[in-house]
């Protein structure tokens, strides 16, 4: 499935009102989180992982210190999908839950 599809424009804002943007090609979503702890960061990094190997999609992302940058985007399909909507979601309750 691509961004055209009928239920990915709706599922998409709802992330954009949860803090992600989306790039001007529609491409990627992206998302800044902060933590109290550079082990909190690590903690949230590894967490992700292992739902991300659960959904078989993985983020391009990146930690310094007490943050993670994360991008999402399926490189097959050289744009956004249904894997990237469901990834980021699960991202987002992940960060909920470790707050």
């Amino acid at each position: 499935m691509s961004i055209a599809d009928t239920h990915l424009p709706t599922a998409i804002d709802q992330l954009l009102v949860n803090g992600w943007s989306l790039d001007e090609q529609q491409r990627w979503l992206a998302k800044d989180f902060s933590f109290a702890t550079f082990a909190d960061a690590m903690v949230f990094m590894q967490r992700v992982a292992f739902d991300a190997e659960r959904l078989d999609h993985h983020p391009d992302w990146s930690n310094s210190y007490k943050s993670v940058k994360i991008r999402l985007t399926t490189h097959v399909k050289r744009g956004l999908t249904d894997k990237d909507v469901a990834l980021a979601i699960v991202i987002d309750n992940v960060f909920s839950q470790q707050r």
